[in-house]
């Protein structure tokens, strides 16, 4: 006699188990948990996989996704253009997006040849996107026929 009750608790056990692992398998439900940020534990803990992975992170279930980062530009920073004697001619910020002022005035900038250029009255300014040619960076000033570099601030 004690051969089938035994059969009929590994029977009940297994067939407990089986609903389970047919929606751990099921292509939708699979989605719903990756949209949600859902686990199977934390679904029967509360987490809601018809919400998305901000509202359930917002209810206290993982951690809400994160912002897009801004992608910096090679060219982004404080810089400052100093003439050979070391004296500042003009302080530069650009901006991830390479909006560019020049003593706190905005200017347009364009890239040329991986530089990216920028003019304020004669003097004309050069800064390189590839580190390797820092050295390279200067301004240039037509009218009075000098130039100077520029580095970071």
């Amino acid at each position: 006699m004690n051969a089938p009750a035994r059969f009929i608790v590994v029977t009940a056990t297994a067939i407990a188990l089986l609903p389970l692992a047919a929606q751990a398998t099921d292509p939708a439900y699979r989605k719903k948990l990756e949209r949600s940020g859902c686990t199977q534990v934390t679904e029967l803990q509360g987490c809601d996989i018809n919400k998305t992975k901000a509202e359930n992170a917002k209810a206290g279930f993982g951690t809400a996704p994160k912002p897009a980062v801004e992608a910096t530009s090679p060219y982004s920073g404080q810089w400052i253009a100093r003439s050979t004697s070391g004296m500042t001619v003009a302080t530069i910020g650009i901006d991830a997006k390479e909006r560019v002022t020049v003593n706190g005035k905005a200017v347009t900038a364009r890239r040329s040849d991986g530089a990216l250029v920028f003019k304020v009255g004669f003097i004309t300014y050069t800064i390189q996107g590839d580190p390797r040619l820092a050295n390279e960076n200067s301004w240039s000033d037509s009218d009075a026929q000098t130039t100077g570099p520029i580095r970071r601030k």
